[in-house]
């Protein structure tokens, strides 16, 4: 993903360039107003067909105005009593702030989103001189989608491995990984719910 970032802004870069140059040819120096309209309109145009985002595109159908987002249960067999709070709120944050859907708590909304954590598991993932050098917490989340709309239901999982120091108790290294584990497991349930990948 960086490389093709890195050669998308060198693109754009080189493409600045050029078309400065050539405004400069076109209009003279002296017609900054005309050459600085004509190139951002250039670089737009430029942006706009090469689809240059930071995210993948969010595929919304425009007749969904509403979702319900339920609270994401812990049904895990070791229960960690602040993920599913902070899960829930971080998703609703991501949906608020990347969609432009309204969000309810009416069981008529067009999307509804529920789910509950399915997995949080520690087990051993590197061994150094016969003796456990890595652990590694899997965090799963078993997510239920339905469209109201379409009156269909889809269900789906995501799940991610987080290593720590073997030397680290679980909740010792939950201080370091829950930020990872929130942005990491938002994200992908974001991404499986609007984008194409």
């Amino acid at each position: 993903m960086k490389n093709k970032l890195y050669t998308t802004s060198s693109l754009v870069h080189r493409t600045s360039y050029f078309v400065f140059r050539t405004l400069d040819f076109v209009f003279g120096t002296s017609n900054l107003v005309s050459r600085t309209s004509y190139f951002a309109l250039i670089i737009s145009i430029f942006l706009f067909s090469c689809k240059v985002y930071s995210f993948k595109d969010v595929t919304i159908p425009p007749e969904v105005k509403t979702i319900k987002i339920g609270f994401i249960e812990n049904k895990a067999r070791y229960v960690d009593p602040q993920l599913s709070p902070r899960l829930t709120d971080r998703l609703q944050q991501k949906i608020n702030n990347q969609t432009r859907l309204t969000r309810t708590t009416s069981d008529d909304a067009h999307y509804q989103v529920n789910g509950y954590i399915s997995q949080y598991d520690v087990s051993t993932s590197g061994i150094s001189n016969q003796q456990a050098a890595t652990n590694r917490l899997t965090v799963g989340v078993h997510i239920v989608f339905r469209d109201a709309l379409k009156d269909s239901t889809q269900q789906f999982d995501v799940s991610r491995n987080f290593d720590f120091s073997a030397n680290l108790s679980l909740e010792q290294a939950k201080g370091s990984l829950t930020e990872e584990i929130l942005r990491n497991l938002t994200d992908e349930i974001f991404n499986r719910l609007f984008s194409n990948w």
